[in-house]
């Protein structure tokens, strides 16, 4: 760069600066976080411009091996990071006096093995390494150097009464404010609306504990302590994050850390456009308090697992049902969580959430019915009766609970009860608009009712707010057979296949998919589709046998829904020579 700039006029010219580290990152998609990461950033702003420096890791581990001299700076105060950091300069003038070395060519040679240990050496140190210009050489007296997925929030020095972290509850969370990396005033109202939000929405989790945003917004702009956020909140959990502006794109990086340990449990990135700042807001918020929840209650989960000298008392049991049920399910998954909310009613027989826990195992068992030939009649109308009682004796109990409505909603949808199916899932969506799982059974419902526009946009909503979960499938289900049915054959097709991919054993996929690619005219890939559907559900022979095992959607039932059926999936069966009856 001295080379390039010697040529250059004034306003042209780079100048670079380096600040080096060794430490832990979190990687995710292009973006890693954590201390790794930030104290790196600061060492950057810590050089000269032209210059180097490095962390005292960096130091250690260099030793006598290579011949740089560098200057001691002592231990640094640096803006966001609780401990000083040691730092050691390479000035530009030490740079410059350097010979030229040909070092990079000793390591990476023209052979796959040296490439390959070369990555295996990169991958093991992690090294994070913040460059910047010299036209930012005042940020470090001033404002820092802004990084991604930090948080500008931290221990406050007038701190609430100290509470013991052994003694916080299992799911217990301060959601931090949002950091605005970009010092847009928008964004810092889009920051703090989301931690205003993530808030409330997380307060929601049946059984958390969820410190007021009153308190949270202490911490604002201070040094961070995570550990100490724990103690002195009584706390669990520590959710920070921030807000970054490029052009008209904003990206919000969120990080759930256990204030334990300080290791980072999980951590999302939203993307939007600054066009609506509200919309993007509502739906990233939901997105993030869902696929938070998932993990808060599966870490919680393992923490139970873990204490099992201590009997666990009714909360713990719901948690822990829950995170079966949020595993890919199966019947062995699905047992777990019945036989863990079984067991809270029996401890607490006042339990809303046990009760709603068991009623939302049952309704699925109710729903998969006649695909378990050793399921009888009797069977099946014992738990429907069980299951009216439960969600009428929990809403009873709590009015205000969107899970009971969603899990009635599913089952009246189950008895071919559409209308009220709609009714009690619209209501559970009036009480938690973010209900993710309520956005999905409302669209399955408006598909039978032969509303499959409006379905669409509740089912691609439903993928937003979690776009990582484990039955992602059953959305992929839903949004491919109704653009199925409103002859969208391309788009079907593409979402049949996704779904498929990721669960390859469920038969509504390739059956819906020889339909598809009949009307498209690969009438061979059709046969082969249908070929596989048969070998998942050898019952479902014909067009009619497949209202036997979805009576919801037959022509008495759903008479819409089937008119658009028979005019695209069963005309496109009928096209490959499948029966009629």
């Amino acid at each position: 760069m001295v080379d390039r700039n010697a040529g250059e006029p004034e306003g042209k010219r780079i100048t670079f600066r380096i600040g080096v580290n060794l430490g832990d990152v979190i990687a995710d998609g292009g973006d890693i976080y954590g201390d790794g990461v930030n104290i790196a950033a600061r060492l950057e702003a810590l050089a000269e411009p032209g210059g180097l420096c490095i962390s005292r890791t960096v130091r250690d581990h260099i030793g006598d091996r290579l011949p740089y001299t560098f200057d001691d700076l002592g231990e640094q105060s640096v803006k966001n990071i609780a401990q000083p950091v040691h730092a050691y300069a390479l000035s530009a003038a030490s740079v410059r006096s350097l010979p030229e070395v040909a070092a990079l060519s000793r390591l990476i040679g023209p052979s796959r093995r040296n490439r390959s240990r070369l990555a295996i050496l990169m991958a093991g140190i992690v090294a994070a390494i913040g460059i910047g210009t010299a036209i930012w050489w005042v940020w470090p007296k001033g404002n820092s150097l802004p990084v991604p997925g930090q948080a500008s929030v931290a221990a406050s020095a007038q701190r609430p009464p100290a509470a013991e972290a052994k003694s916080a509850p299992h799911l217990s969370i301060v959601v931090l404010p949002f950091s605005n990396l970009s010092n847009d005033p928008d964004q810092e109202y889009f920051a703090d609306g989301i931690t205003d939000d993530l808030t409330s929405d997380l307060s929601r989790i049946s059984g958390s504990f969820v410190i007021a945003r009153t308190t949270a917004f202490t911490y604002k702009g201070k040094p961070i302590d995570i550990k100490q956020i724990g103690r002195d909140l009584g706390v669990r959990y520590v959710l920070e994050g921030s807000v970054r502006r490029t052009g008209d794109q904003l990206r919000l990086n969120a990080q759930l850390i256990d204030a334990d340990s300080g290791a980072h449990l999980w951590a999302d990135q939203c993307d939007t456009s600054r066009a609506n700042l509200a919309v993007a807001q509502s739906e990233i918020t939901g997105r993030l308090a869902w696929t938070l929840n998932m993990a808060l209650v599966t870490d919680a989960s393992r923490r139970i697992e873990h204490e099992a000298s201590v009997e666990p008392d009714v909360r713990d049991l719901v948690m822990r049902g829950w995170a079966s049920w949020y595993a890919p399910q199966n019947q062995k998954t699905a047992q777990e969580a019945l036989r863990a909310f079984e067991r809270a009613l029996e401890i607490d027989p006042r339990s809303a959430d046990a009760r709603v826990g068991i009623a939302r195992v049952l309704v699925g068992r109710v729903t998969n019915a006649t695909s378990s030939r050793s399921y009888h009649e009797d069977e099946v109308q014992q738990d429907v009766a069980r299951v009216e009682r439960l969600l009428s004796e929990a809403i009873e109990s709590d009015p205000n609970q969107p899970l009971a409505y969603a899990v009635l909603g599913l089952l009246r949808r189950t008895q071919a009860r559409l209308s009220e199916s709609r009714i009690a899932l619209e209501k559970a969506l009036a009480l938690d608009p973010n209900f993710e799982w309520a956005n999905m059974q409302l669209g399955w419902t408006l598909m039978f009712l032969g509303g499959c526009r409006d379905a669409i946009g509740l089912g691609e909503r439903s993928l937003r707010l979690s776009p990582r979960d484990p039955n992602i499938h059953y959305r992929y289900e839903l949004l491919g057979y109704c653009h199925l049915v409103l002859d969208h054959v391309d788009e079907a097709i593409d979402l049949l296949i996704k779904g498929r991919t990721v669960n390859p054993r469920d038969w509504f996929f390739s059956y819906g998919l020889a339909g598809a690619l009949a009307l498209k005219g690969d009438l061979d890939g059709a046969k082969a589709a249908l070929a596989e559907s048969l070998k998942i559900k050898p019952e479902v022979t014909s067009v009619s046998q497949f209202y036997v095992w979805v009576p919801w959607a037959s022509k008495d039932r759903s008479p819409l829904y089937w008119a658009q059926e028979d005019k695209t999936l069963n005309e496109g069966l009928r096209r490959i020579g499948f029966p009629e009856n």
